[in-house]
């Protein structure tokens, strides 16, 4: 049997008797202080994908805690079909990014959605322009035709703009960092993106 089977073996018989530990809760139980609740219920998924779905939330967990305890024990996943959800707080802009470049290294992982929230905002100005960067940039990727929008996250701070997730090739990704070079006020910009059936992209690939 080989490591995936037998973590997968933990997950399901966890994710079996998570009702009765949860006093029948039809929501599972949180296994640890950040690690993702196990959804039990309401889902309609076969064992096999319920049991895939729960080994990305455990790697991204160890994941997490591999790089930082503290994300790991602020930050919460669920994980649907390949889709993973982050929640929680963290302190600093680049905890958030970290936690969603972390989060794409899973394997399985279709989508990372972001809503993690930041305790330290920093000035103002700052945080509304850098919000004002990020936006403009997804809404220039949904409305690319040639870029498939859900695979990227989109985090700028202190105007560095942090691209995080799959391209389909390397033209698309090419396409990607000429859209956030064309969004005034952007300073820089970093690429976590790996290329769909490709090996892994060097992290913090400035540009």
């Amino acid at each position: 049997m080989g490591h995936s089977q037998i973590i997968a073996g933990f997950i399901l018989a966890a994710a079996l008797v998570a009702p009765a530990l949860a006093g029948c809760s039809p929501t599972g139980v949180a296994i640890g202080a950040g690690a993702t609740a196990i959804k039990t219920a309401a889902q309609e998924r076969s064992v096999e994908d319920a049991i895939d779905d729960n080994v990305i939330a455990s790697e991204i967990n160890y994941l997490w805690a591999r790089h930082d305890l503290g994300l790991f024990r602020k930050l919460d996943t669920s994980v649907v079909e390949g889709k993973v959800v982050i929640t929680g707080a963290v302190r600093y802009p680049e905890n958030q990014v970290a936690a969603i470049r972390l989060a794409w290294q899973a394997d399985g992982v279709k989508q990372v959605i972001d809503e993690i929230q930041v305790e330290d905002q920093r000035g103002l100005i700052d945080q509304a322009r850098d919000e004002w960067i990020s936006l403009t940039l997804k809404t220039d990727l949904l409305l690319d035709p040639e870029v498939s929008a859900i695979n990227y996250n989109v985090t700028t701070v202190n105007g560095t703009v942090y691209l995080t997730g799959i391209a389909r090739d390397r033209q698309e990704l090419d396409r990607v960092r000429n859209r956030a070079r064309d969004v005034p006020r952007v300073r820089n910009i970093v690429t976590y993106v790996r290329i769909m059936d490709a090996p892994a992209e060097n992290a913090g690939n400035e540009s």
